[in-house]
């Protein structure tokens, strides 16, 4: 095809648009550029990619959105079946992968009716479960674009409490959750910007383990933030998280947000009988926080007091900057986030594995369908328009350079401990309210991340573990831990699971 060229009215929008205005008489000099210049890209669009082998899109079968009878909870986006190389570590675990990961020859919507791609690639992590022994089942549901916490926001519908179906299921990785407990998958895979692998494991009590930043390959999800993106493993028991972590996790020369990434024996560490030895800290400023509920503060506290029974020592830590994490999260995530979404879901000046059929679905359906965008992904990217043009960047520089600050305030305290204990979040499941305002929805949808956003920021890893049970519905502790060592953690949760199921 040959490109477009712009018109003389499109020449002086792009200047205008650029801040600046050209003459009529330079109109003429404008077009003989474009066009010259343009031959180039009509050579780049001629050029064939494909290297001629079949990819795996020609030959699987996408599968099927299932009826309401068959969707648990709502937690299915599309059942289906890829079957993974029939021997390895994760052979015959059914796995559920969230509606934003590349999964090729199946369509992908991110929970939104904004964009639908079909990926003709796997992701890397999709490639690493399938040559493992797991067996893709399912596309499981997200928060419409991952923009809320709360699991009510998704095109396809809210996802539901397992355990109380007037409750929600959390978000954003709701789905991932939920259907753990649906008989139908063994093992989930999430993302977590704020806490959208966290959050609805504490809510449906299971284990979401959001890995150190850059253990585990991005290539091939679709994010918010080169600096913030974090994908991983949900289950029903630490040992599936550890087990597919150690599939996972490990260096892909095609993922920027990776250098040195040491990969821990994340199985072998759940060979301990008892926490001797271990120091806990019990993070002051993580509880009380904000629409807290006491009942959930209790039942940390108590899990606390069992893991000292366990052998572990348990002292309290104070980080007054965990309470006052809100303006970096805030600073980094408004702009950064709408950056990538004006990018076309990839941005720019990063070296990896680009994907131009995303770009071109993702950058289209905004284009074409931003009003059926949810009304949190509105504001924020009205937020991050706004804090760019009238103030140039400063708070989102400002705030990215305080992450270094934050990170080191954690990590004083790891010089005395081995783990930070907290709640994951402050409160048990929302009640799915659909008549809540506007303003309501959206706040309800981020009132649960002070514990979870933080960590984001600092790249810590930390693995949210059922812990008790309070009205009816489960109760999440959440274990940080340092840079690279989330076997420790997943060793402290294996050996209280343990005690629990005992």
């Amino acid at each position: 095809m040959t490109i477009r060229r712009p018109s003389v009215g499109r020449l002086h929008a792009l200047a205008a648009e650029n801040h600046f205005a050209i003459s009529p008489e330079e109109e003429g000099s404008y077009n003989a550029l474009f066009d010259r210049i343009l031959q180039q890209y009509d050579a780049l669009d001629a050029v064939d990619s494909n290297d001629g082998k079949a990819t795996p899109a020609e030959r699987r079968n996408p599968g099927r959105r299932p009826d309401d009878r068959e969707n648990f909870c709502n937690a299915f986006v599309r059942k289906l079946m890829v079957a993974g190389s029939g021997q390895g570590p994760l052979q015959g675990k059914r796995i559920g992968l969230k509606d934003n990961i590349s999964l090729a020859g199946v369509p992908m919507t991110c929970g939104s009716a904004v964009i639908e791609f079909t990926p003709d690639e796997d992701a890397t992590i999709v490639s690493r479960l399938l040559e493992a022994g797991g067996d893709i089942v399912a596309v499981v549901n997200m928060d419409n674009l991952a923009f809320s916490g709360a699991g009510d926001t998704s095109a396809h519908g809210p996802t539901r409490n397992p355990h109380d179906g007037t409750r929600l299921a959390g978000g954003s990785s709701g789905g991932s959750a939920a259907a753990l407990l649906s008989g139908d998958v063994d093992i989930t895979i999430g993302g977590d910007q704020a806490g959208s692998i966290r959050i609805p494991a504490s809510w449906c009590g299971v284990v979401g383990l959001k890995p150190t930043y850059g253990l585990v390959p991005y290539t091939g999800i679709l994010g918010y933030d080169l600096t913030f993106d974090h994908t991983g493993p949900m289950a029903r028991t630490v040992r599936e998280v550890a087990q597919t972590l150690a599939v996972i996790a490990g260096k892909d020369p095609l993922d920027p947000r990776q250098r040195d990434v040491p990969v821990g024996d994340f199985v072998g560490a759940l060979g301990r009988a008892d926490l001797k030895g271990i120091r806990i800290g019990l993070l002051k400023e993580g509880f009380g926080t904000e629409g807290h509920e006491p009942d959930v503060d209790q039942s940390v506290r108590e899990a606390a007091s069992r893991l000292q029974q366990l052998g572990a020592t348990v002292v309290e830590v104070s980080c007054p900057a965990h309470a006052k994490a809100g303006p970096v999260v805030w600073g980094v995530f408004a702009e950064g986030v709408t950056a990538t979404f004006q990018g076309n879901g990839h941005g720019y000046h990063w070296d990896g594995a680009y994907n131009p059929g995303l770009a071109t679905a993702f950058g289209a359906g905004i284009r074409d369908n931003g009003n059926k965008m949810p009304l949190q992904a509105k504001f924020n990217l009205m937020l991050g328009t706004y804090m760019r043009e009238d103030y140039q960047g400063r708070f989102y520089s400002k705030a990215q350079n305080l992450r270094s600050r934050l990170r080191e305030s954690y990590d004083k305290l790891f010089d005395d401990v081995d783990a930070l204990l907290m709640p994951t979040t402050p409160m048990k499941a929302h009640k799915y309210n659909p008549t809540q305002s506007p303003v309501d929805l959206v706040l309800a949808g981020w009132n649960m991340v002070a514990n979870t956003a933080p960590f984001n920021m600092t790249g810590h890893p930390a693995l949210s573990v059922p812990c008790g049970v309070s009205e009816g519905l489960p109760v999440g502790m959440m274990l940080v831990g340092r840079r690279f060592d989330d076997q420790t953690l997943l060793s402290i949760a294996h050996v209280f699971e343990q005690a629990s199921a005992s």
